[in-house]
């Protein structure tokens, strides 16, 4: 197995040292190379997104990232911002699924900032179109118009690429509760109308599956409202960038959240839901977790290694299950560590 890792900005490095400490401890057969994303390759190099880093990524099986991005960048031409790295491997390599499982670990149930009737048991898998939408629609940028400044922006989407992410959706659906809500705004842009449209259509090859629709923006109030009556969601790249981070709140922390962007032939890029924390970086106590969950949904996806990805599921969950918490799931009567003391728990129960 030949895995890019990418370590990033902020706390990317610290988390994942932790996540690969646990993929050499289950002795399997990988080759781990590392390279340069994001701001650390502005830095570097000039460029987020350089070509050793592109030739490494492209030859890879997997590509394990921790986060990139932070204030220090945030004044450099847009081209050499570092999530226009992120945009770019994600493009390069055909990431056009993002697969954001939302699940409360029983342990944390009191971590929730919504009462533990209302999320306990909660299960959502987000299933995210990844390449296309608002943030890569051409024409885009700032000009001057009628002697002002004016902003523009293009959301657009194929027939093609609405139905290859509803069939990712209905297929995880398939091996869950047989439920799948496509979330969309058609009652206002003709963008997601065609994306209703095409979820009927492909819905008709799934008559085991349940298929309903939503508006973005019920759905976003459904999901603080009543979150465990979704199974699986599916939707488009802005609508899925806003609605999974704020389903990863409703599990105590976005330090808990993994996840998995897929080409067609499950090659994946895995990291967890949160960004570089730049605040807290360098201090060893950024929670690993949710970098050491992706390594279980690169097992699970792109090495078919499902034994593997449950070893390091049931280790998570025995180490929560024994107290152990980083400051961002702390609660009174646990014990609270760091990152490094979280990696070693996490190895100790595997």
């Amino acid at each position: 197995m030949k895995i890019c890792v990418l370590p990033g900005d902020g706390i990317g490095p610290e988390i994942t040292a932790e996540a690969v400490r646990v993929l050499k401890a289950l002795d399997l057969a990988v080759e781990m190379e590392e390279a340069l994303l994001g701001g650390c390759a502005v830095d570097a190099t000039g460029d987020p997104y350089p070509e050793a880093t592109q030739k490494l990524a492209q030859a890879a099986d997997a590509v394990l990232l921790g986060a990139v991005g932070g204030p220090k960048w945030d004044s450099y031409p847009r081209e050499q911002r570092p999530e226009r790295g992120l945009l770019g491997i994600r493009k390069q390599l055909g990431l056009f699924a993002n697969l954001r499982p939302a699940i409360l670990y029983s342990e944390l149930a009191n971590a929730s900032t919504l009462k533990p009737d209302v999320v306990a048991g909660l299960d959502i898998l987000i299933v995210r179109e990844l390449t296309g939408d608002i943030y890569f629609g051409q024409p885009r940028g700032i000009e001057v118009r009628n002697g002002e400044r004016f902003g523009l922006n293009t959301m657009h989407y194929t027939e093609s690429e609405i139905r290859r992410i509803l069939r990712v959706a209905f297929e995880a659906a398939r091996k869950r509760s047989r439920k799948v809500c496509s979330v969309d705004k058609m009652n206002v842009l003709e963008c997601t109308q065609l994306w209703r449209d095409v979820a009927i259509e492909t819905g008709r090859e799934y008559p085991d599956v349940e298929l309903s629709h939503m508006l973005v923006d019920n759905a976003a109030m459904q999901l603080v409202k009543n979150p465990r009556q979704f199974d699986v969601m599916v939707t488009g790249n802005m609508f899925g960038d806003i609605l999974s981070d704020e389903a990863s709140m409703l599990t105590g922390s976005i330090g808990m959240l993994p996840s998995a962007s897929l080409d067609a032939n499950n090659k994946g890029l895995y990291e967890p839901c949160h960004g570089s924390a730049p605040d807290i970086a360098g201090k060893g106590v950024a929670n690993p977790l949710a970098t050491i969950l992706s390594v279980a949904m690169m097992l699970r996806y792109t090495f078919v290694n499902d034994a593997a990805a449950r070893r390091i599921e049931d280790a998570v969950k025995k180490v929560l299950a024994q107290g152990f918490r980083t400051g961002d799931i702390y609660e009174p009567g646990m014990k609270q560590v760091g990152t490094r003391e979280m990696g070693d728990a996490v190895l100790a129960a595997l």
